[in-house]
């Protein structure tokens, strides 16, 4: 493992699990829709492949990939109902560098490794519009941010105009560029905290 582990996290209205195994007894009715895999692809799995691709995701990559994977079931706080998912697969980047200033010999010394957050959202259908994607998806980089990540992207299909206005709302900005399946890439500006 390199990085922390996925803790609970509370908002005002939302409670984010770190995911089980045994959430798949409940979020697969959750995410059976298929409504709901017209942007991220795929079809509704079936409770034993959701619990199968569960246990994938709790084991983790291979160590040798140098990245940890971060799930959490997003659940309402005031009746435990899961309503979706929040998810990030963190690596380290390219070294930075720190420079020390001219007063003291202004020399360049590489620094730690930088880390990237790939994040994603995804709120069952009855459940938007309700902006529990903001508010956990904000939740979310806030951990992210306080935990050691320097950078955050995520991928929104071009035509998902609600998940684009989410990434806006979190301060993420549409860089031009795009995924080898056409997806949109957004990125959070260098330093800038979610609003």
């Amino acid at each position: 493992m390199y990085g922390p582990l996925a803790e609970t996290i509370r908002t005002q209205r939302l409670v984010l699990e770190p995911l089980a195994v045994h959430h798949a007894d409940e979020m697969a009715p959750v995410l059976d829709d298929r409504r709901l895999h017209r942007y991220i692809g795929g079809e509704p799995l079936t409770r034993d492949e959701l619990r199968a691709r569960y246990a994938h995701l709790v084991a983790g990559p291979a160590p040798f990939h140098q990245e940890y994977w971060l799930n959490w079931i997003v659940r309402r706080a005031r009746d435990r109902q899961a309503v979706g998912y929040v998810r990030a697969t963190v690596t380290p980047a390219a070294r930075g560098f720190t420079v020390t200033p001219p007063s003291t010999g202004s020399t360049v010394r590489p620094g730690p490794p930088r880390r990237i957050a790939s994040v994603a959202w995804v709120i069952a259908m009855p459940y938007q519009g309700f902006g529990f994607a903001t508010e956990a998806a904000r939740v979310l980089l806030d951990w992210l941010l306080a935990h050691g990540v320097h950078d955050v992207v995520a991928t929104v299909h071009p035509d998902n105009r609600p998940s684009a206005a989410v990434a806006a709302k979190l301060g993420l900005r549409r860089t031009g560029e795009t995924t080898g399946d056409g997806e949109d890439v957004w990125r959070l500006p260098h330093g800038t905290p979610p609003t």
